[in-house]
């Protein structure tokens, strides 16, 4: 008789202890975990199967708003600093939303030490001119300075020779006033002329020095219109003193050359500069700023548009004052002479008498300081007053330093022998 089905009903029969126990299919359920294998199969490699996405949490839901959150913190933490980088550079570059005012130093008082170039500057102004002169085709700026409350103005001769007979003189004083002026008189031998201004009040004379108490290194000041820019002010030293300067005679006349025992100075002048003070530390003149040395061809102030070197020269105030008083004075200033004839061409050192007289007269005038003196033709004059001489221009320009009636002792070589005389200087009319 076949045996009977088994039944759900029952309970299976207990496992041997050896024996794997049988699995119950709701005990440690997995869904997600592969079936058991059955005991002694191979275990096949399946691939890896998506069964659906899983329902997130509030757990999760909450870390990944939070993460959300942490990005767009980021985020718009890098979107500012790089506005406000570029902001800043911006306003680096150009300014803030403010008006810029930058730190500046307050009101100082005008006034400076009376002794430094601000100081003696603000003293000579007043009394510095500047004069535009024109006339026979020609016209020229120059410089001057006051000489009395009476409208007397000292400057170059060559600075009013264009003027001529019959040409204009106009003024220009510091404050801008302006006045016709008229010739005194001029002389070219010292390259010196005295002008006058009338109906102008208030004028205040420029103090004069004496240009004997002057040493080189001594601080000058310089007070002019170079290249007509009025009342510039220049400073420097005085370089050194008794310079032999011959200046002037570009038209070939010979009475149009200037000889001048010259103050050198390194205070820039240029072209207007002539005829303008060159002031010492007490703001006096020593000087009449009338020449200049430049690199291209030396001419005067009055020739040409060369610039300052920083050589420039000076007439020395002592000889300015006695030739503008007696301009003032006569209309004409005297000239102390010697009363020889020199012979120009001679290249030899010193200066050397002529032979032959000029138009057949004597070469050592009849009756004269010289022919007085002992000093006979060909005579070689080699020092005055102890100090060398090298040509012709600087016998003339040492004679002109002095005043007719100074005496001068000359040292001279005749037929190879050397002696001293003593002589008194004669005097001549200037042309």
């Amino acid at each position: 008789m076949p045996a009977p089905p088994p039944t759900t009903d029952t309970p299976p029969s207990p496992a041997s202890p050896d024996a794997p126990a049988s699995p119950n299919p709701w005990h440690r359920y997995d869904p997600w975990a592969a079936p058991n294998p059955t005991p002694g199969a191979a275990v096949a490699a399946a691939p890896l199967q998506q069964t659906g996405a899983a329902i997130p949490t509030e757990q999760q839901r909450r870390k990944r708003a939070k993460k959300i959150l942490v990005v767009g913190t980021v985020l718009v933490a890098l979107v500012s600093g790089g506005v406000g980088g570029v902001v800043g550079a911006y306003l680096e570059r150009n300014g803030g939303v403010e008006q810029v005012e930058l730190p500046q130093a307050g009101q100082e008082a005008a006034g400076r030490d009376a002794d430094s170039v601000a100081g003696i500057a603000a003293r000579a102004l007043p009394s510095v001119v500047t004069l535009h002169v024109s006339g026979s085709g020609e016209a020229g700026t120059g410089t001057g300075f006051v000489l009395d409350g009476r409208g007397h103005i000292l400057t170059n001769n060559h600075v009013v020779e264009p003027a001529g007979a019959d040409g204009d003189i106009t003024v220009t004083f510091h404050s801008g006033e302006t006045a016709k002026a008229e010739v005194v008189g001029r002389d070219g031998g010292y390259d010196l002329a005295v002008v006058r201004v009338r109906g102008v009040s208030g004028l205040k004379p420029l103090p004069l020095g004496n240009s004997d108490n002057v040493q080189v290194g001594d601080p000058v000041v310089a007070i002019g219109a170079p290249f007509d820019l009025a009342g510039t002010v220049t400073s420097g030293i005085i370089s050194a003193k008794e310079r032999p300067i011959t200046a002037g005679g570009e038209s070939g006349d010979a009475s149009d050359i200037s000889y001048v025992d010259a103050l050198q100075t390194d205070a820039p002048i240029n072209p207007g500069n002539s005829g303008g003070p060159l002031l010492d530390a007490q703001a006096r003149v020593v000087g009449i700023n009338s020449a200049i040395r430049s690199a291209s061809d030396g001419s005067d102030l009055g020739g040409g548009q060369s610039g300052s070197i920083g050589l420039g020269f000076a007439i020395p105030i002592n000889q300015g004052k006695r030739v503008a008083e007696e301009l003032i004075n006569t209309g004409k200033a005297t000239h102390p002479v010697i009363g020889v004839t020199l012979d120009m061409n001679y290249t030899g050192d010193g200066a050397r008498v002529g032979t032959k007289g000029s138009d057949g007269d004597a070469p050592v005038t009849p009756g004269g300081p010289g022919d007085k003196a002992g000093i006979e033709p060909g005579d070689i004059i080699t020092e005055v007053d102890g100090q060398r001489i090298h040509s012709g221009s600087e016998l003339i320009v040492k004679t002109r330093a002095h005043r007719p009636g100074d005496r001068l002792e000359l040292t001279l070589q005749r037929d190879g022998e050397e002696r001293t005389i003593s002589l008194v200087l004669g005097s001549s009319d200037g042309d």
